[in-house]
């Protein structure tokens, strides 16, 4: 009896340390956008592209003639973002950062952390913000298979770090506020977990 007892504690505080693990993301301040297939009700749609919730991401495969985008109902100034994708060899992607009109998603009214391994002109593909700061030489690929981004924007100091790479460290003032977009353009795009943490 006092074997099936213990045995029993000991499987119940491992279920509660493992529930625990869920929410210490949370505890630590960073809040869930996409946690698996959960999340398409943190955003609201833009353009025509099929995002949808299954094998354990929130993805899109096709769509109209313009890209389409996920776009955060909230607005976010100073913050840390963590991603985790997946990015097929001919996806063009990013992570649209401060977007001044959450109707029109560009990469003039926001900052872009680029997904595009194959742009023609690699200058600002993947690891760059497009037209603020350019991607290392060489280009880091995303195609493929799963990579993270992890994005700082404090004030005017921007910096991202793709697959543990710091690739973009810049300051530039342009654009202080505004939501977070995910972008489907081209290809096939999974984003399995994307939290955000405000400084």
């Amino acid at each position: 009896m006092e074997k099936r007892t213990t045995a029993a504690l000991a499987s119940a505080a491992l279920v509660l340390a493992l529930a625990g693990c869920g929410t210490m993301s949370t505890m630590m301040g960073w809040t869930p956008l996409v946690d698996g297939t959960r999340g398409l009700e943190n955003f609201r749609r833009v353009g025509d592209a099929n995002w949808v919730a299954a094998d354990g991401a929130i993805q899109a495969s096709s769509g109209g003639k313009d890209p389409g985008y996920l776009v955060t109902s909230n607005s976010y100034r100073d913050f840390q973002l963590r991603a985790e994708f997946w990015a097929s060899d001919d996806a063009n992607s990013g992570i649209f950062l401060r977007c001044q009109n959450p109707a029109v998603i560009t990469d003039e009214n926001c900052y872009e952390a680029n997904i595009f391994d194959q742009r023609p002109d690699p200058t600002y593909g993947t690891g760059a913000i497009v037209k603020v700061a350019k991607a290392p030489d060489p280009m880091p690929k995303a195609g493929g298979k799963w990579n993270t981004y992890e994005i700082t924007a404090r004030g005017d100091h921007l910096v991202l770090v793709f697959n543990g790479v710091k690739t973009v460290d810049v300051r530039d003032a342009k654009l202080a506020q505004g939501p977070i977009a995910l972008q489907w353009g081209r290809g096939t795009i999974k984003w399995r977990k994307v939290e955000i943490k405000p400084l």
